[in-house]
C-alpha cells in the first residue's frame, strides 16, 4: 500500500495546472460585455457560419448568448476546481488510512509476538510445576532414595545402613517428604545426618523390587512392555511396596516425564568382555517411580540408535546391560526382595545373579521372569555367553542353556526360565497344560518344570459418531466399530460376509486404518470397493480421539482375536460400554498376566463365559430382541475391576510372596 501511494502521488497536482484560473464571482458582480470572438476561415466563414449578419441574429441576441457562454464556463470551472478539491482530500484520506493500517498491522503483529512468548512462558511454567513444583510425596521420596545410591557410590555411607535408610523412607514417605522437602538442596553430609536423626525406628514393610528391562511408558515405549512396567510399579507402589525400574539411557529417551533427572558424580564401571568398563548413571522420577538408566561409555553406540531392538548384536548390547545393572545393584548395596526380569533381554540376569552376584550380599534376593511372549528366545553361539563373566562350558548342556532344537547353539531365555525362581508368563486365557503344549514354541519341557450408572451418554457418542462417520443418525441403530491396525490379522474373505449379512439387518459399521501401512490400505479400499454399502464407513488414518469415540459410541468392537497384548483392545471396549467381540466365532484367546500356577484368571474366566462363545450374528440378534437383558449385560461387565490395583496386582504379590518363602 505505502508502495501505491508513492507512485500515485507525483503524477496528482496538489492544484490546478498553470493558466487555469477561476474568476471571482460575487453577488453584485455584472458581467461586461465582451466583443464577440471570431475566426475567419478562408472561404469568409466566421466561426464557421456566413460572414453576413443573418436577420434572425440581432446584436443583442449575440450579447445574451455570449452571457450565457460565460456563465457556462464559469460554473465548470467552478465544478472542476471543487473535483480537484475532493479528489486531492480523498488522496490525503487514502495515505492516512494506509499510514493508519500499517500501524495497525505492525501493534498485530507486536500482540502475536508477544502472545507466543507468553504461550512459551506458560508451557516453560508448567513444564517445571510438573518436575518441581508438582512432585507429590512419593516423588520427593524417590529423591532421597537415589541421593542415598549416590551417597554409596561415593562412598559417604555402608552399603548396610543405605538398605536401612531406604527402607526408612518408604516406610515413612509421608513424614519424609514433609520433614526433609527443603534438605535436597544441602550437600550430602547434611542431609545423611538429617536422615540418619529420623531413622530411629523404621521397621521393614512390603517388598522391594527391583525391575531389569528394557521399556518403560511413557520414556521408551516400543510394545506392551512398556505400560505393563509402569501400570505395574505404579499398583505395588500404591500398596506400600518400594519399587524401582533400571533402564539403558537410550539416545530416543523421552525424558520429558522425567523429573529430577541428574548425573550421579561417582565412578561406575562393570565387566565384559574380559575388562572392567565405565558408565554413566542418571537417575530421576517418572510417575512416582525411581529409575535408573545406565549409560555405557566405551560401548556408547550401543543404546545411542535411532530404533531400540532388531540389530545384529542385540546379545552384546542387552546382555552388557544387564551386567551393568547387577554392578550398580551391588556397589550401591541395596538388597531387594525380588529382581523382575523381562523377556530375553534381560533374562541373561538369572543365571548371572545366582552364579556371581548372590555371593555379594544378595542371598536373600530372588528372581521372577516375566515372559510376554515366546517368538524371540535369542539364540547365539555358546562362547558369547563369556562376554558377561559366564563359564560356557558349564551352561552349554541340556537342563542349562543349549536349545532343544539347535543343540549347537544356547538359548538365552531358556537359560533366564531355568535360572528364575518363578515364571509369569503374560497371555493367558488358556490353561497352563495348553500354554506348555502349544505356545512356548519348543520350550515346553522348560516350562513344565518350573461409568456405569447412566448408559444415556452412550447415546450421543453414537449419533457424535454416526455424525463424524456421514452414516444415518439414529440411537437405536446397532453400530459395530473396527480398529485395523499394524498388528491386525483379519481375515478379510470372513470378515466381509460378517459385514454383508449384518448389514443387511440395519447395521453399521465404522472401520479405521493406517493408510501409511500398504498392506492396510490396500485390503481396506479393496474392502470398502467390494461392499459399497451406505451403513459402512471407512476412515484411512489413525486418529487417537477418533479410536476414543469409536469405542464409547459403538456398541459392539469387532476384535481379531481376544488374545491382545498391544493395543488391549477387549479391555478398553469393556471401559467404554461396548461388548468385544471376536471375528472368528468361538475365538478362545485372550490377553492377561496369569501365573503359571493360575488356570485361569478372573478376567478371562468372565470373558470366556460371557462374551468368548459369542458371534457377531448372535450379538445383533441379542441387542434386537432382548435389550434389557443386553444392557444389563454390558453394564455388569463395565463394573468389573480388571486395573493394575485388582486381579494383576494379586497374582504378582502372590509370586513375589512365594518365591521369598523358598
Amino acid at each position: 500500500m505505502m508502495l501505491m501511494a508513492t507512485l500515485i502521488n507525483p503524477g496528482i497536482p496538489s492544484s490546478p495546472p498553470p493558466g487555469f484560473s477561476i474568476p471571482t464571482i460575487t453577488p453584485n458582480s455584472k458581467f461586461v460585455k465582451v466583443p464577440a470572438l471570431r475566426c475567419l476561415r478562408k472561404n469568409g466563414e466566421i466561426n464557421g457560419l456566413s460572414k453576413t449578419p443573418s436577420p434572425m441574429d440581432p446584436g443583442d441576441q449575440d450579447d445574451g448568448e455570449m452571457s450565457l457562454e460565460q456563465s457556462s464556463n464559469v460554473e465548470l470551472e467552478i465544478k472542476n476546481n471543487e473535483i480537484w478539491r475532493l479528489f486531492k482530500e480523498a488522496q490525503q484520506n487514502i495515505l492516512y488510512l494506509n499510514k493508519q493500517r500499517l500501524k495497525a498491522v505492525e501493534e498485530l503483529n507486536e500482540a502475536k509476538r508477544e502472545k507466543e512468548l507468553l504461550v512459551d512462558k506458560i508451557e516453560q511454567l508448567e513444564k517445571e510445576n510438573r518436575r518441581a513444583g508438582g512432585r507429590d510425596n512419593l516423588a520427593l521420596c524417590w529423591e532421597f532414595l537415589l541421593r542415598i545410591d549416590s551417597m554409596v557410590l561415593a562412598g559417604i555411607v555402608s552399603t548396610s545402613e543405605a538398605s536401612d535408610l531406604r527402607r526408612m523412607v518408604m516406610d515413612s514417605k509421608v513424614s519424609v517428604a514433609d520433614l526433609f522437602s527443603d534438605m535436597l538442596q544441602k550437600r550430602d553430609a547434611e542431609l545423611l545426618a538429617e536422615l540418619r536423626h529420623f531413622s530411629e525406628g523404621s521397621k521393614k514393610k512390603g517388598f522391594h523390587i527391583i525391575h531389569i528391562c528394557t521399556e518403560m511408558e511413557p520414556v521408551v515405549s516400543i510394545g506392551p512392555l512398556a505400560p505393563y512396567i509402569t501400570g505395574l510399579s505404579r499398583a505395588l507402589q500404591r500398596k506400600g511396596h518400594l519399587v524401582e525400574v533400571i533402564l539403558p539411557k537410550y539416545a530416543s529417551l523421552d525424558l520429558d516425564e522425567v523429573q529430577g533427572l541428574r548425573e550421579i558424580e561417582a565412578e561406575s564401571y562393570s565387566y565384559f568382555n574380559g575388562q572392567l568398563h565405565g558408565n554413566r548413571i542418571w537417575t530421576g522420577v517418572v510417575y512416582g517411580i525411581g529409575v535408573t538408566f545406565i549409560q555405557p561409555l566405551y560401548f556408547s553406540s550401543f543404546f545411542s540408535r535411532d530404533t531400540i531392538y532388531d540389530y545384529p548384536d542385540d546379545f552384546e548390547r542387552f546382555t552388557y546391560f544387564s551386567r551393568a545393572s547387577l554392578d550398580y545393584i551391588a556397589k550401591t548395596g541395596k538388597q531387594p526382595d525380588v529382581l523382575h526380569l523381562h523377556n530375553w533381554e534381560t533374562a541373561i540376569v538369572g543365571p548371572l545373579f545366582w552364579d556371581i552376584f548372590a555371593k555379594q550380599g544378595l542371598g536373600n534376593t530372588r528372581i521372577l521372569l516375566t515372559c510376554h511372549g515366546f517368538d524371540s528366545q535369542c539364540l547365539e553361539e555358546p562362547e558369547k555367553l563369556a562376554l558377561c563373566g559366564l563359564d560356557p562350558a558349564r551352561l552349554h548342556r541340556p537342563d542349562r542353556f543349549q536349545d532343544t532344537a539347535n543343540t549347537h547353539l544356547v538359548n538365552i531365555l531358556k537359560g533366564g526360565i531355568i535360572y528364575s525362581n518363578k515364571v509369569i508368563v503374560i497371555s493367558s486365557m488358556h490353561s497352563k497344560g495348553r500354554i506348555i503344549r502349544s505356545m512356548s514354541h519348543g520350550l515346553e519341557p522348560t516350562l513344565a518344570l518350573h461409568n456405569t450408572e447412566n448408559m444415556r451418554g452412550k447415546d450421543a457418542c453414537k449419533v457424535a459418531l454416526q455424525m463424524q462417520a456421514g452414516l444415518p443418525e439414529h440411537a437405536s441403530s446397532i453400530l459395530v466399530g473396527c480398529i485395523i491396525s499394524e498388528v491386525s490379522d483379519f481375515d478379510l474373505k470372513n470378515l466381509k460376509a460378517v459385514v454383508w449379512n449384518a448389514t443387511k439387518g440395519g447395521a453399521q459399521f465404522v472401520f479405521m486404518g493406517n493408510v501409511a501401512v500398504p498392506t492396510i490400505a490396500r485390503a481396506l479400499k479393496s474392502f470398502q470397493e467390494e461392499l459399497e454399502d451406505l451403513n459402512v464407513k471407512f476412515f484411512y488414518r489413525y486418529d487417537e480421539a477418533l479410536s476414543h469415540l469409536m469405542f464409547a459410541g459403538s456398541d459392539i468392537i469387532l476384535c481379531q482375536s481376544f488374545d491382545d497384548p498391544l493395543l488391549q483392545v477387549p479391555l478398553k471396549a469393556l471401559k467404554y460400554g461396548a461388548a468385544p467381540v471376536s471375528e472368528t466365532f468361538g475365538d478362545k484367546n485372550l490377553r492377561y498376566s496369569a501365573d503359571h500356577d493360575h488356570e485361569i484368571t478372573r478376567f478371562s474366566h468372565f470373558m470366556r463365559s460371557t462374551f468368548g462363545s459369542m458371534s457377531l450374528s448372535q450379538a445383533l440378534d441379542e441387542i434386537k430382541n432382548n435389550p434389557s437383558a443386553w444392557k444389563a449385560k454390558i453394564m455388569d461387565a463395565m463394573t468389573k475391576d480388571f486395573s493394575w490395583d485388582a486381579e494383576c496386582y494379586d497374582i504378582h504379590v502372590s509370586a513375589y510372596t512365594a518365591i521369598k518363602s523358598l
